[in-house]
């Protein structure tokens, strides 16, 4: 069933008169929105008024059987079933909401990006694989910007037969996605949770019903306005709620959010404001009624409509839910209308957002913010370790500072090392983030634990242990942490026995608000991050060039003494390789990345690459334009056993390419790994730490 208010925005086709430039029905023409030639064509169809990738014919191939197989020639093969839609030159100086009416199907996905003239990378936005029997709608925020821009929408096709992408309607208005007076017929995007009992309609207008006594909108006042309510005609228990819920925010929210509210005479509802974050976690906004609520003690009556203005600190996505309950069916009624928010709070007596980034640290410059505990605890050290082939790294470059308990060089007896955080205010949902290496445990329960302490200094809650065994490699970890106090983590190492202790690394600590699960950013675009964890982000062989092959790896590489023994990002994920026993010394692997549009501005190329082997080849990186390859980078021999950072800035007016060459050494010990591939626009803001070269007798020492 589609949703209610689905049926009216079908059902009315308004003219875009109120809506800025970009806006599209797609009824007559396709608005300035063309296909990209590089990839498969979308289809206008002037009948259905929509646009559609093609689900089963790309060009040239419409004579195919549906549900035939595709061809390693057909066109729909080599561009990966992509097809992308750009939008017309934009320069909106206001924030501004985009209102995406789609529907897929099959395993077919939807990215919408934005791109500013001069990068040659587009900015992800938002993206979904949700398919549907109906047609959906999104809500994307686009930020306030001086610099022109356009909207570029991809789609890509599944595997499975029948995959189709189709957009209906574009809309772009003024202002936050969250707000609405409810005049348009698609109640901007928000939606009835339904409820056999009670449920949220749009009221006002031509449809107003004289028998529920309902108000004037508050918009216009005349009552050919509209607004939303809900009633209690049909309510019979406590659990008859209704909920009215915004669309879900695709970018953080804190401000001040104001509506009009309008209750009838009869006594016998109560309304209440929540949010609800990405995890389905509600916390309660706004309540109507000034005292603590029960069902034996309900609000009086309004008279009008009435203000109100809420503080939302959340700087996360989140929904905005409208809650209503009624005790029997003589409720009453609760109207609602002219929601509006603002980047500024309500009050200037309401404190900041809490700056999450003051608990993060590399270790680069210093502890930050956090500190020793020396009463209660031996010292953890920040050390570094220079790149060599016996000893592991640190985790931000492979040759920068970490912190250290208990390094096997100083071996004592029934430690216990204390590290604590930044204090956390309460009331608020975080999310914990660092790596962890550990050498020479032989029981691990102790290893490493991170606690709660609350502002009095008392350690009241164990919230992590680690659970990996020792492997010499940098493991990623996530915890969530919410406490109603001011609180703080705590990273405690303990050791009891001298043949049962080793020692314990810790790097690259970070806290961000929100649910773990949904705060690990804007999902990355098809080349500008790669981390290999969900594919190989568009970057393919060179089958012209190379006599061998890049492989996706997880774990050990097979030949001993060659290879990471786990990847970059998590360590337990992926990353790109050559097996050095599957090809001839001398024999090349060459991985290209996806098209990049030239630039009038530097572009900064990071990655992790790891060569680790007696007979390590060389790692080269090149910029391709115009079938020519530019060396940009590169690296000869072993270099070290940890992962190490490479740094590349390069620059070029026309469409390019970067080529990571890796080429076999002598023996089998040769394996060549790469990792965390990330584009920045603009110059790089950092330099590459330049490579120490190996010097028996001294490369073990920690610095």
């Amino acid at each position: 069933m589609l949703p209610f208010y689905l049926f009216h925005l079908l059902a009315t086709a308004q003219a875009l008169t109120r809506y800025l430039p970009g806006s599209c029905t797609f009824a007559s023409s396709t608005c300035g929105y063309t296909s990209e030639t590089d990839f498969m064509s979308w289809t206008h169809n002037k009948d259905e008024s929509l646009i559609s990738v093609d689900p089963g014919d790309p060009e040239g191939h419409k004579d195919r059987p549906a549900g035939e197989a595709i061809s390693e020639g057909d066109d729909r093969s080599k561009w990966g079933g992509r097809a992308v839609l750009l939008g017309p030159p934009l320069a909106q100086e206001e924030w501004s909401c985009l209102k995406l009416v789609y529907q897929l199907s099959g395993s077919s996905t939807l990215q919408v990006r934005q791109r500013r003239e001069g990068d040659s990378l587009d900015r992800a936005l938002w993206s979904t694989q949700t398919t549907s029997d109906s047609w959906l709608v999104s809500d994307i925020d686009l930020r306030n910007s001086t610099d022109a821009y356009r909207i570029v929408i991809e789609g890509r096709l599944g595997e499975r037969p029948g995959s189709s992408v189709a957009i209906s309607e574009m809309r772009i208005s003024s202002g936050y996605c969250l707000e609405c007076d409810y005049e348009d017929s698609h109640l901007c995007g928000y939606t009835n949770q339904w409820n056999t009992n009670a449920n949220w309609y749009r009221g006002g207008g031509s449809a107003q019903d004289p028998e529920r006594n309902l108000p004037d909108d508050h918009s216009l006042g005349n009552g050919k306005g509209h607004y939303m309510f809900v009633d209690s005609a049909l309510a019979k228990t406590f659990q008859d709620v209704a909920k009215l819920a915004s669309p879900v925010t695709t970018v953080p929210m804190s401000g001040c959010l104001g509506f009009q509210y309008h209750r009838g005479r009869e006594r016998g509802n109560r309304f209440s404001v929540y949010t609800r974050d990405q995890s389905g976690q509600y916390q309660e906004l706004w309540k109507a009624d000034p005292v603590d609520q029960n069902f034996d003690d309900w609000t009086a009556p309004t008279v009008g409509w009435v203000p109100v203005q809420v503080d939302i600190k959340a700087p996360y996505p989140l929904q905005v839910v409208f809650e209503v309950e009624f005790n029997s069916p003589r409720g009453g009624y609760v109207a609602l209308d002219d929601i509006s928010f603002s980047p500024e709070f309500c009050s200037e007596e309401t404190e900041p957002t809490f700056d999450t980034s003051i608990a993060n640290c590399d270790f680069e410059l210093g502890f930050c913010r956090y500190a020793q505990d020396q009463i209660k605890a031996s010292a953890w050290r920040r050390v570094s370790v220079k790149p060599n082939i016996y000893r592991t790294g640190d985790h931000t470059t492979g040759a920068g500072s970490f912190l250290l308990a208990h390094s096997p060089l100083s071996r004592s007896v029934g430690y216990i090392s204390r590290l604590l955080g930044p204090p956390l205010p309460g009331n608020m949902k975080y999310c914990l983030r660092f790596y962890y290496s550990l050498r020479g445990f032989v029981q691990t329960e102790q290893a490493l634990v991170v606690y709660l302490q609350d502002q009095n200094g008392t350690t009241k809650e164990k919230i992590w242990t680690q659970n990996y065994k020792s492997r010499g490699v940098w493991i990623a970890t996530e915890i969530n942490i919410q406490s109603p106090q001011t609180t703080r983590a705590v990273f405690v190492s303990s050791c009891r026995n001298f043949w049962g202790c080793g020692s314990v690394a810790l790097d690259d600590i970070s806290v961000t608000p929100g649910d773990c699960e949904f705060t690990a950013g804007v999902p990355p675009s098809a080349t500008g991050h790669c981390d290999f964890e969900a594919g190989r982000c568009g970057y393919i062989q060179d089958r012209e060039n190379d006599q061998a092959a890049w492989m996706m790896m997880r774990g050990p590489t097979p030949t001993s003494y060659t290879g990471p023994m786990g990847d970059h990002t998590t360590g337990l994920g992926h990353y790109m390789h050559i097996e050095a026993s599957n090809m001839l010394p001398g024999q090349k692997a060459r991985l290209l990345s996806s098209p990049l549009r030239g630039s009038r501005v530097p572009q900064c190329l990071h990655f992790f690459y790891h060569m680790y082997g007696s007979s390590t080849g060389e790692l080269s990186v090149y910029l391709r334009q115009d079938g020519k390859d530019v060396l940009l980078w590169k690296r000869a021999g072993e270099q070290s056993i940890t992962w190490l950072r490479g740094t590349v800035e390069c620059q070029s007016d026309l469409q390019h390419q970067i080529v990571f060459e890796a080429v076999r050494g002598s023996s089998i010990r040769s394996d060549i790994a790469l990792d965390d591939i990330v584009f920045e626009s603009g110059p790089c803001r950092d330099i590459e730490v330049k490579k120490t070269t190996h010097i028996p007798g001294n490369s073990n020492d920690i610095e």
